[in-house]
């Protein structure tokens, strides 16, 4: 179980760092397509990628090893359809927002799920490690940096914020939702969701032409194939071996990701206040590992002790 929860964690790191490299793509493709149609064709791009990572691999494969293998008759719809919408409110937030903000903002505060996750575990009833809630501690504190020192947020970190605040709903359905489904079978229902509202919600207020879909081509197949179809692919698998709070502190990388994407792709600048925020983010992830780290140290000093029986 041990590795299983350090293959997590690395897969969860991978997963951060896809969705931060994102953002840029995100916002370079504002200029050439509306936000709710890019959304829903690279969700439906990602949804299409998950059906057939789900045909090359068995369910078994990704159940976890305590628990018999799911039936692959199973799908997820029930789950499936609120992670869609709950993935569908949150993208199309953080996508909007995007034009208002810097994709350094973007990146930190869409993270600070870090924070809301915790407080939904409590409020459900679950006890949070200390390294868990110093973490998040250390997100909040970034936050204050990152808007310069003061709490007050533009229209753009609003809805990043937001955003925010709908993707910890994801997390928190999807870490129940892994325990009793496929994870590929619940992401390939919440990304087929999610393109299906987004795709809805465009052919009302955006203009739906194929020439848009040209020019944001690079954008859309990266943003679907690798940051929806891999990364919520990975998320899901994931979360089986992480309780939500964990998850959210490790998929906060994501924000020192984005910003250093954009300073390397785009050259956008990081003010002192906002480096600060990237270290207290890594402090956090940090933190989060110590009490498994010091049990798994543990562990192997008892293993390899001959009176370790005692």
């Amino acid at each position: 179980m041990k590795t299983h929860s350090l293959r997590a964690d690395l897969l969860m790191l991978l997963a951060a760092l896809i969705w931060g490299c994102s953002f840029v793509a995100q916002r370079l493709s504002l200029a050439t397509i509306g936000p709710f149609f890019f959304t829903g064709i690279r969700f439906l791009l990602g949804a299409l990628v998950v059906a057939g990572l789900s045909h090359w691999l068995k369910p078994a494969a990704t159940s976890p090893q305590s628990n018999a293998p799911v039936p692959p008759q199973r799908w997820p719809w029930g789950p499936g359809i609120v992670l869609g919408v709950a993935v569908a409110i949150s993208i199309s937030a953080q996508q909007i927002g995007l034009a208002y903000t810097k994709v350094a903002n973007a990146g930190f505060i869409s993270s600070m799920y870090v924070i809301i996750v915790p407080i939904l575990s409590l409020i459900i009833g679950q006890r949070l490690r200390w390294g868990i809630v110093a973490g998040a501690l250390c997100a909040a504190v970034g936050l204050y940096y990152l808007s310069g020192e003061h709490l007050t947020l533009s229209y753009g970190d609003g809805l990043e914020l937001f955003g925010a605040a709908a993707i910890s709903v994801q997390l928190m359905v999807l870490g129940s939702a892994t325990q009793r489904y496929d994870p590929l079978r619940i992401a390939l229902v919440q990304n087929t969701v999610c393109a299906l509202v987004c795709l809805g919600v465009a052919a009302f207020v955006e203009p739906i032409r194929w020439i848009d879909i040209q020019h944001s081509a690079f954008a859309i197949l990266y943003c679907g194939a690798l940051s929806v179809g891999v990364g919520y692919a990975i998320q899901a698998i994931a979360q089986r071996d992480a309780v939500p709070a964990h998850a959210s502190i490790i998929f906060s990388m994501e924000g020192v990701f984005s910003a250093l994407a954009a300073w390397i792709i785009i050259g956008e600048t990081l003010s002192l206040p906002a480096i600060w925020g990237c270290a207290l983010v890594v402090i956090g992830c940090v933190l989060s590992q110590v009490t498994p780290l010091r049990r798994r140290m543990s562990g192997s000093s008892q293993a390899s002790s001959p009176i370790s029986g005692k």
